[in-house]
């Protein structure tokens, strides 16, 4: 049985990282979220100036997830990264590819030396809160998106389990 992959995505990906968009926007009940386009995505990640930049799980030469992410800059902490998105595929799930593609992310963002990552969670998502919770993430919200976040010891102390 072949060992998913993680890799960066280029522009030839970007067919699959809709994809994948749109199985998420359903997931989240939104299915008519994703306005992006092919080329807003081409333009924006993989010209002079990418704005996001993204992860992608591949299985058995298949795109079945992935974690996209931008740059921010916070005026209390500085450096931090945005997830944007974390998916796997609805057939994939369960399998550790979330987890593969979590902890890589966070390779990055401890390589960068960023002192934060942050999120957003929905509030029924369960499965995805006991998930960040478990990995030493603090979760924090009232309403309907929770905001999640790790600080560098926080990813430290993750990855060195």
């Amino acid at each position: 049985m072949e060992t998913p992959k993680i890799r960066k995505a280029n522009s030839s990906d970007v067919k699959d990282i809709i994809r994948l968009l749109v199985e998420l926007a359903v997931y989240e009940k939104e299915p008519d979220a994703i306005k992006v386009t092919e080329e807003e995505l081409i333009k924006d990640g993989f010209g002079s100036n990418p704005r996001y930049e993204c992860l992608l799980a591949e299985f058995n030469s298949e795109v079945v997830g992935l974690a996209f992410f931008t740059p921010r800059y916070s005026t209390w902490v500085g450096d931090t990264l945005h997830l944007e998105d974390l998916v796997v595929t609805e057939k994939m799930r369960g399998k550790g590819i979330g987890t593969l593609l979590y902890r890589e992310f966070l390779m990055v963002a401890k390589d960068r030396g960023v002192n934060r990552v942050e999120w957003s969670v929905l509030d029924w998502n369960k499965t995805a809160i006991d998930f960040y919770k478990k990995s030493g993430a603090i979760v924090d919200g009232l309403e309907q998106w929770k905001i999640v976040r790790m600080d560098k010891q926080i990813i430290d102390k993750y990855l060195s389990s």
